[in-house]
């Protein structure tokens, strides 16, 4: 007897992933990983004679980083709040960057619109992932390159959102966001007209204590937030004590702080 895999029903994946990473506020978390987007950045060997795409932006640190190299940047996302924050970095900034409201899935631009495109823990949580690939690649100029930086399966925050999975299990036939964190998953987004380099990277989370960490994800971190709240109180408590054990052992802080590594991969597209 086969088994069919169930189709899922990716938009109505993608109206509840708006609905997570539109409550709380991602901005708060996003603002410490900046570090990425200025490394990603010098990844792509970005010029400023060159017009660079964010996709999935967040509150802007590709974004940021780009225009700090006087590029042409269009920093877009699909949660209008982020990219608020965005402007209003950039303003601080007196950083010249254009915001647009966009869908990484449908992006509104031309073909070979871009030199560069760029997205940091961004667009590996698109539900449809070949659709996502195929966007940036269309409007990637040719030689030109996409940059990204997405979590690993085996890093702290690749092992967190299986731990979360463990807990309130994704939609059946959704796949992982993790999966843009591996070279082969890559290869098959992206096809045979380009060539990949992906070195893995660190970037190491820094908090107060591990409690800390938990209090400003379950409260600002979209994924989390929603995960607990979509659990009675004996199984959020059991997922609460699961995160604690996942921080515990990656801690290397012998200080009561929190001192995480977590893996993640920082790939250079070059489209022939």
């Amino acid at each position: 007897m086969n088994i069919q895999t169930p189709i899922p029903d990716l938009a109505a994946v993608k109206t509840r992933q708006q609905a997570a990473w539109s409550s709380g506020d991602y901005a708060v978390v996003g603002t410490t990983l900046q570090i990425v987007g200025e490394t990603l950045c010098e990844a792509v060997d970005l010029r400023s004679t060159q017009r660079v795409l964010d996709v999935a932006a967040g509150n802007g640190n590709a974004s940021l980083a780009a225009a700090r190299r006087f590029a042409d940047v269009v920093s877009t996302d699909y949660v209008g709040a982020l990219l608020e924050r965005g402007k209003a970095r950039a303003a601080a900034e007196r950083l010249d960057i254009e915001f647009q409201e966009a869908d990484a899935e449908k992006l509104p631009f031309g073909d070979a619109s871009f030199d560069v495109v760029l997205s940091t823990f961004g667009v590996m949580f698109t539900p449809d992932q070949d659709k996502a690939a195929t966007e940036m690649l269309r409007v990637c100029k040719r030689g030109g390159k996409i940059g990204m930086a997405n979590w690993t399966p085996q890093g702290f925050i690749g092992q967190m959102f299986k731990t979360l999975g463990a807990h309130l299990p994704p939609p059946a036939g959704v796949k992982s966001p993790a999966l843009w964190g591996a070279r082969e998953r890559l290869a098959e987004l992206f096809g045979k007209n380009v060539s990949i380099a992906a070195e893995p990277r660190h970037f190491v989370f820094r908090y107060r204590s591990p409690a800390h960490f938990i209090d400003v994800f379950a409260t600002y971190y979209g994924p989390v937030l929603k995960a607990l709240a979509a659990l009675d109180e004996p199984k959020r408590n059991a997922l609460l004590a699961d995160l604690e054990t996942l921080i515990e052992r990656l801690n290397r802080a012998d200080d009561g702080s929190m001192v995480v590594p977590s893996e993640y991969l920082e790939v250079v597209i070059t489209k022939r």
